[in-house]
């Protein structure tokens, strides 16, 4: 890529910019609304669900939550990644271009990659595990990319690459911790307050605010100073999100959402998995450093990844992400069975992190209705992606124990087990 000195600033103007080079090759993803995942969000846990936690016996938290559901299972190869790897293409030159770009990744960022490298009609060299799942292996080839397979550990895939860099030339296109990818994951903010800003206007009663912000002929009233009519983006206002929640794995969509976002009022949070250390985000928040490594099985496979050197600047800052939350296995499957089963869209384990945290998250809960109030919070919840199979869903909901059944990052190159993290 290109060098850091040279990439734009990291501000909501540039995420602005990367939208417009990027929209006609990504797909405007819907955002869908649940009344039921609301109420379920919106009603306090049970006594029996805090049992055996630090809160058992304590009084569960009785937010109140509307969700606006941002559905990049519905993007192009059916995640968000494909936002970043168009704008990444996009900022490289000509002579650049010409020799081909590569990257290392087992899963969405391959496929992203590929397909955004055959629509410029560049050659793209993908360097795959050897125990990436064999749909995305497929998938990966017929977008048209060259793949290369490697160990898992990261030092093997990396050899790899800089093997390609050597022989051909290419350009490397890191998965996340990259400016240019970055301001590209932030393009599905910058639409999503769009779309809930027009829904509620269309519909007031789906927002938790309802009519706060109305005036008597029942339109929109401007929310700021009358004198200048400016925003004032602390004050609850219909349309306007207070939230909005995203998987952390290496960083590159939270921190690009958050990079959009930072100014508006709407605060933004970090959902992980908890399982083996897979919460490397929240626990390096908390002995304030970065955590370099991620060794873990989690089924949400594509945040098994350490939060990147770039996107940490942004996601420790506390006026740009107001906090990173983690949760369990089991809630993680929860989640995604209320997605799958009540809303009937398809999604990955990864992408309901960020419900997950909502609904069962005791601290994140207790800040909703604290700061809330009785009114509560419109949370944006960002689905990000739907690349699994059926057969690994029934795998996962067939099975009492999870750790039997994980897709990937289970031998090296040499047989050994490992559960090094895997670039997405």
């Amino acid at each position: 890529m290109a060098e850091l000195s040279d990439s734009p600033v990291l501000n909501r103007s540039s995420v602005e910019t990367a939208h417009k080079r990027i929209k006609q090759n990504i797909h405007c993803t819907p955002v869908l609304t649940s009344q039921t995942l609301s109420d379920i969000a919106s009603t306090p846990q049970s006594q029996e669900a805090l049992a055996g936690t630090p809160l058992e016996g304590k009084t569960p938290a009785h937010p109140r939550i509307q969700f606006f559901f941002k559905c990049e299972n519905y993007q192009r190869i059916g995640a968000f990644k494909i936002r970043g790897a168009f704008h990444a293409l996009s900022r490289l030159k000509p002579e650049q271009l010409s020799k081909g770009v590569v990257t290392h990744s087992s899963g969405n960022h391959a496929q992203a990659l590929a397909l955004a490298a055959r629509t410029h009609g560049v050659k793209a060299y993908i360097v795959m595990p050897t125990i990436s799942t064999p749909s995305k292996i497929a998938a990966t080839k017929d977008y048209g990319a060259e793949v290369i397979f490697s160990g898992s550990t990261s030092d093997e895939r990396e050899a790899v690459v800089e093997d390609v860099i050597k022989r051909t030339g290419a350009t490397l296109v890191p998965p996340y911790d990259h400016p240019m990818v970055v301001l590209g994951q932030g393009t599905m903010a910058l639409e999503l307050e769009q779309q809930v800003q027009e829904m509620v206007d269309s519909d007031s009663s789906l927002s938790v605010h309802r009519e706060h912000d109305r005036t008597p002929n029942g339109q929109p009233a401007v929310n700021g100073n009358a004198e200048n009519g400016s925003t004032l983006p602390h004050e609850p206002r219909a349309g306007h999100l207070d939230a909005v929640i995203a998987p952390l794995g290496g960083g590159g969509m939270l921190a690009g959402i958050a990079t959009a976002l930072e100014g508006t009022g709407t605060r933004v949070f970090g959902a992980e998995p908890s399982f083996e250390g897979a919460d490397d985000g929240r626990r390096g928040l908390e002995a304030n450093q970065r955590i370099l490594t991620v060794k873990t099985l989690t089924i949400a496979d594509g945040l098994r990844t350490p939060v990147g050197k770039i996107n940490w600047t942004i996601i420790r800052d506390k006026s740009k992400v107001k906090g990173v939350f983690a949760v369990t296995e089991e809630q993680i499957l929860a989640a995604m069975r209320l997605v799958i089963e009540r809303m009937k869209v398809f999604v990955e384990p990864s992408a309901v992190v960020g419900l997950a945290v909502c609904l069962y998250d005791e601290d994140f809960r207790t800040i909703v209705e604290e700061e809330g109030g009785e009114e509560g919070w419109d949370i944006g919840v960002i689905l990000s992606g739907g690349n699994t199979t059926l057969e690994a869903v029934s795998k996962m909901f067939a099975t009492e124990s999870r750790t039997g059944e994980r897709a990937e990052a289970k031998v090296g190159m040499a047989g050994e087990r490992i559960a090094e993290n895997v670039a997405g």
